[in-house]
């Protein structure tokens, strides 16, 4: 965040959803920052809205995924979205392991500590949601009814699905009903 980032509550938050994950990306951070035990990836893939009364944001993530470790081992997990100059740095985010390398640095992204949870934000920014865990449950071939979602699964490795409780949110005006 290079500016800082206003504070907007769950219900003054406004986005366009399929938007911000499917053409902007997202990107996913789960772990602990200050342990120095994290790793983030690109998404594509979630929602956002109301669930058991909550505000929360749904992610999906592949089991063969680094960041799945980190979503699996700690309670927290953030999102982040960006601006358009930073569609690089997302694709480095998404197409390399964070096993064997600072890809956040490979990439030119700055980690900082969240507000609320242990899992980073990043100062580049516009847009930072955290979530604390509420749901995880893995993803099935028989759960999947439509042909058009089994095509996304040629190896079998179905994510698994976690829903997080929105605590905190902070991003540039355009994310905040006036």
């Amino acid at each position: 965040m290079a500016t800082p980032l206003a504070s907007i509550a769950p219900d003054r938050f406004h986005l366009c959803p399929h938007h911000l994950l499917n053409s902007q990306w997202m990107l996913l951070a789960a772990g602990d920052f200050a342990r120095g035990r994290w790793n983030a990836m690109t998404v594509a893939w979630g929602s956002f809205g109301t669930m058991w009364g909550l505000p929360f944001a749904q992610v999906v993530v592949r089991p063969q995924r680094y960041t799945r470790e980190f979503m699996d081992a700690f309670d927290t997990f953030t999102l982040t979205a960006f601006p358009k100059a930073f569609r690089a740095a997302l694709e480095t985010m998404g197409s390399r392991s964070g096993r064997q390398r600072d890809k956040a640095a490979a990439a030119g992204l700055t980690p900082v500590a969240a507000t609320q949870v242990a899992a980073p934000v990043f100062r580049e920014a516009e847009l930072a949601v955290e979530c604390r865990k509420l749901f995880a449950q893995d993803m099935t071939a028989a759960a999947l009814l439509d042909p058009r979602a089994a095509a996304c699964y040629p190896s079998a490795d179905y994510h698994r699905v976690y829903y997080g409780e929105i605590v905190a949110i902070r991003g540039e005006p355009k994310y905040a009903v006036v």
